[in-house]
Parts: structure tokens; sequence; C-alpha cells
């Protein structure tokens, strides 16, 4: 059965830094793009970035150069390491594989003083 299943979202304050991981079971990780994307509260789900099989990444204007998305191909993993974090980055946050269009079930992070 193809699962992702997200980990490592909490509290954090203004400017902190928290590292989500997505774990993928199955045959959907290997040479599948993969990306992470965050819904806030009332608002639309967004794009945040992505890493292909070959490890070019893209990311969305407003988390660049705060955000880093990488990948372990061995582990069947791809995090996300979130530094400066600010309140506007409030969201669920979803692991997704592109081929296949495969979605975790999100995890929150929560940035407030």
């Amino acid at each position: 059965q193809v699962q992702l299943v997200e980990s490592g979202g909490g509290l954090v304050q203004p400017g902190g830094s928290l590292r989500l991981s997505c774990a993928a079971s199955g045959s959907i990780f290997s040479a599948n793009a993969m990306g992470w994307h965050r819904q806030a509260p009332g608002k639309q789900r967004e794009w945040v970035a992505n890493i292909n099989s070959g490890g070019t990444v893209n990311y969305r204007d407003s988390v660049k150069g705060r955000f880093t998305i990488s990948r372990d191909n061995a582990q069947n993993t791809v995090d996300l390491q979130m530094n400066s974090l600010k309140p506007e980055d409030t969201a669920v946050y979803y692991c997704h594989a592109y081929r296949g269009d495969y979605w975790g079930k999100g995890t929150l992070v929560t940035v407030s003083s």
C-alpha cells in the first residue's frame, strides 16, 4: 500500500526552526519528484518546494533562503528544513509525490510567540 507519512511539525516561536520529514512506502519514491505543500487556515493549499530525482530543487519566493528541501533515496525520505520561521508560515504541511499524485495526511506547523 502506498503511503506518505509526515512528521516533525509542532509549535515554534518566530525566528525558530523545524525540520519536517516525509517517509514514503512502496515504489512511489524511486525516480519520482517529491514536494511539500501547505495550507493555512482559511486559505487554499499552496506549493512550497519540490525536488526531482536528480536533486534539482525549486522554492516559492516567500521561503527562498529560509527553507531547504532534501531527499534521501536510500531511506525513501524527503525533508524540509525550515529556518527563520514566521507567523505566516503557520499551516498544515503536506508531502506530495508527483507521479501518481500521492499525498500525505499532513503535519501542523504553528509559528507563534
